[in-house]
This record gives C-alpha cells, structure tokens and sequence, in this order.
C-alpha cells in the first residue's frame, strides 16, 4: 500500500483508499491497525537480571519458582524465553556417578518417613581471608530438607556437637534418628552418651562412602556453590553472621526443586505432623523424671568425650 502511494502520489486525483484496497484484495483496517506494544517483560525482565546478580548459581527453573514465590502469574516456558532472550547462563557441571552399594544404614534403606525423622549431620570446611581454617557443622531433616543447624568456628569437636544437638533438641524436638559418617566427632564417647539418653538412634554409614549420607553431600553442595565460594570470610563473626542470613534465605525463600519448588519452611509448614513424641521436651520439666533427665543431659558435656 505505501508503494502504491509513493507511485501516485498525494494529489494523485481520483484514487481512493478504499479503490486501492479493492484493486490489491487487501483488507482496509491493514492501514488503521496501530500496533500496540507489549510492555509486560519489561518489568518482568529486570526483576530476573535483580535474581540472577543475585543468584548466580541458579538456573531458570529455580529463578521462575522464586518469581512463583513472589506473587508473578507466569508459566516456565516464557521465564524460558525471557533466559535464552537475555542471555542468561549457568555453567555445565559435571556429577560423578557412583553407585557401590547400600548399606543398612543409607539413605536408600533408611529413609525419612516425615518431620524430624531423620536428620543428616556433618562437617564441611573452607578458609577464611587470610587462609585460617574454618569448620562447618549443619544438621539437615532429610524430609523437609530443612537446614536446622549451621554452625562455623576454628574447630569443633566432639563436645561442640554435643552443645549444637542439646540446643536443637530443647528448641524444635529430638528426632528419631541422626545420621553421619564414621569420623571422631560423632563417634565419640560423648555423642553416643547423648543418643543413649535421648534414645536417638545413630546411623554410622560405611566408612569412604559419602554417597549413603546423600542429603548432608547435596545440601554441602548448595552450600559450597551458593555460599563458600561466592564469599571472603574476613573472621569467624562474619561468617557467623553471613551463614545465618544464607541459612535463612535457604529456608525461607529459596525454591527447592524437590519439594515441587516450594521452599523448605514452606513445605514443613504444609506437611503432617509426626507421630508424638517418645521423649519429652529437655527444655520443660513436666515430672521430676524428666527434671532428672534433663539435668543429666545438660551437664554429661562436662565429662571428657
């Protein structure tokens, strides 16, 4: 049409608009319609490039669980769209596949059947700025995926678990069972005291076999990614501090993809209680046999483990 009219000119007498159209079989709204912009992934798009400096380490899905969290009515394959368009990428990583067996006390033979069932506990260490060591201690419920504990110092030993268990157990609950490997933290005297007066039962997986502790090996990794090698820890305070703001997020506010990316407070919240109790609370004293167990398991620490 804009060809027709570059041929005959805007004096051209006698043609009409509507005789053009006719002559070429073209509708004559094509010369009324007014495109009209889309300006919905304007604001859509800032929000990801906002989640992805954050986030570096996530990739779509998790980002689009996250803006699911927040309140955005999209579906997985614009965020799809929308990552490509950008230019958004998070590098290959390539997972080791090893599978030698499963012993009694896996996590294939020992699984978590609900909330406080099973918690995974184990260390994972990194340096700080000026290359001095620094020990991670995180508890994990390998049902809801929560972080319960994470806990960093120059060193933690056997009593310092201990310290870390007794307080979990007076503010949430005692689970039915801890999990960890077979190093001289968790087997120590001390420990093993603790589980025997709590009635927690211990699940030592076999020595050199990370892969029977999965859930405490995949939170370290996450942890590792998104935490350790993203951050320069100047002293312990720091990294007391900056474990317990990630530790939050993780909890809180990071979509989890096993959990149908819900977060894992979000799904403990949502889950069905476990059965009661076995023990009572350490924290209250409803008998004076509980006071007595309570006392007890307050002051074994003070023994050498």
């Amino acid at each position: 049409m804009t060809h027709v009219r570059e041929k005959l000119g805007p004096d051209e007498p006698g043609v009409s608009e509507r005789r053009v159209c006719r002559v070429l079989g073209q509708p004559r709204s094509t010369q009324r319609y007014a495109a009209i912009p889309r300006d919905g992934d304007e604001p859509l798009v800032r929000r990801m490039h906002e989640l992805v400096r954050r986030h570096p380490r996530r990739g779509y899905r998790l980002i689009w669980g996250m803006l699911r969290l927040e309140g955005w009515r999209v579906n997985r394959k614009r965020i799809h769209r929308l990552w490509r368009q950008e230019g958004f990428k998070v590098p290959g990583i390539q997972h080791k596949r090893t599978r030698l067996g499963h012993p009694a006390n896996g996590i294939v033979r020992r699984r978590a059947e609900h909330k406080d069932h099973v918690w995974a506990v184990d260390f994972i260490h990194d340096t700080d700025a000026r290359g001095r060591p620094l020990k991670w201690l995180s508890v994990v419920d390998e049902f809801t995926r929560e972080c319960v504990a994470l806990e960093v110092n120059r060193s933690m030993t056997s009593r310092g678990v201990a310290e870390v268990l007794i307080d979990l157990f007076t503010t949430r609950r005692v689970p039915e069972h801890l999990r960890s490997d077979n190093g001289p933290e968790f087997i120590a005297r001390t420990i093993r005291r603790l589980a025997e007066l709590t009635g927690v039962e211990t699940l030592y997986i076999a020595p050199g076999s990370p892969w029977e502790n999965g859930y405490a090996e995949s939170f370290h990794s996450r942890l590792r990614d998104e935490l350790l090698n993203a951050e320069v820890f100047a002293d312990v305070p720091e990294a007391k501090a900056l474990a317990a703001s990630w530790r939050h997020e993780y909890d809180h506010h990071r979509p989890h993809s096993s959990l149908g990316y819900l977060p894992p407070a979000a799904f403990a919240a949502a889950c069905r209680q476990a059965p009661p109790l076995r023990l009572a609370a350490l924290a209250s004293a409803p008998s004076p046999a509980c006071a007595r167990r309570s006392t007890r398991v307050s002051s074994f620490t003070q023994r050498p483990s």
